[in-house]
């Protein structure tokens, strides 16, 4: 499967990093190059994430959790889609 990045989920992944960064500069790059490889096993694994209730087809919008992160996606027949990317204190927003 192939894996596509929507602007808003990377423009998400570059705020999250650039808070991060404020605070630790070091940790800032692991931590965002650890979420990129997490969520490119996706590809392997697209149902490792939790379906999203409220979505408009079952089993069709996802949240992975990877530890204190979300990352939204939605499966496809041939693409995942990252729709968006936050820490978990932050919500939904």
């Amino acid at each position: 499967m192939k894996l596509v990045y929507t602007d808003h989920a990377v423009a998400e992944l570059q705020r999250l990093k650039e808070f991060i960064a404020i605070h630790n500069p070091s940790a800032a790059a692991r931590i965002a190059a650890e979420l990129i490889g997490k969520v490119s096993l996706l590809t392997e694994f697209p149902h490792i994430g939790s379906p999203v209730k409220m979505a408009p087809v079952p089993d069709s919008v996802r949240d992975m959790v990877f530890s204190k992160y979300v990352v939204r996606y939605s499966l496809h027949t041939n693409v995942i889609v990252v729709l968006r990317v936050w820490h978990e204190l932050e919500g939904e927003r």
